[in-house]
């Protein structure tokens, strides 16, 4: 198969930052295999090929990280093992899956990968955005005054925004980060609005400059991860004629 230069360049930098967010906390394959899936690259070789070159990444980084003596040897000799015999059978398993329903599982999978990632924040500390209400019932975080509210209300006018969008454009890449970043800009808008609204309702304050942090400054790192996540996977899902 032929890739042009400019999907190239596009997966280069996509396995870049792959390697990068790996060797930091994980989850690298999150970023590289919708990247593979983005350029056509088929469900079987985009599974070998991100392997291969992740195994390359990754010696280079435990390399690294013994040099700094930041390897628990026992521990690693242990889940070694454990790889060395999981690995294989996993590789054995996605051959013997025919590619059709390969595409599916792996199409439904990563999303709900992500997400699981995507929950956790600064090694194990856990993201306020996910799901406010829900978790503010069963865990009482975030607290359900205002922020579980404002942020359930900036969830809601998120997903409208970006679904009114996405019906009324031609589905490219450049129309699908238009609809992306209005989706953001809108939810947060509409956060603010809320917070402010709420805390004229309590007698408390909510500055411009609470707003810039919180819509901005603070939410940097979820920014960068739907920029990145979202049109991959949507990409993937156009090139296995899941969506148009």
């Amino acid at each position: 198969m032929e890739i042009e230069f400019s999907q190239m360049m596009v997966l280069f930098a996509c396995v870049f930052l792959g390697g990068l967010v790996d060797s930091i906390a994980g989850g690298g394959g999150l970023i590289t295999l919708p990247a593979y899936y983005a350029v056509g690259i088929p469900a079987h070789m985009a599974l070998g090929t991100n392997k291969f070159a992740n195994a390359i990444g990754t010696l280079t980084a435990s390399v690294r990280f013994f040099k700094e003596k930041q390897i628990n040897i026992k521990v690693a000799l242990i889940a070694a093992a454990g790889a060395l015999v999981g690995s294989p059978l996993g590789a054995k398993l996605a051959m013997a899956i025919d590619e059709k329903y390969l595409n599916y599982i792996l199409l439904v999978a990563v999303p709900l990968i992500a997400i699981m990632v995507l929950r956790k924040k600064d090694f194990g500390e856990e993201r306020e955005q996910e799901m406010p209400l829900l978790r503010s019932v069963l865990f009482g975080m975030p607290p359900m005054f205002p922020i579980a509210v404002s942020m359930a209300f900036e969830l809601a006018g998120y997903g409208l925004v970006s679904g009114l969008v996405w019906r009324r454009v031609k589905h490219t890449l450049p129309m699908m980060y238009a609809a992306l970043v209005t989706a953001m800009v809108a939810g947060r808008l509409v956060w603010g609005a809320v917070r402010f609204v709420l805390a004229g309702l309590t007698g408390s304050s909510f500055p411009f400059s609470a707003f810039l942090s919180g819509a901005l400054l603070t939410a940097v790192p979820g920014i960068i991860a739907q920029l990145i996540l979202i049109p991959l996977i949507l990409t993937a899902l156009q090139k296995a004629k899941v969506i148009d």
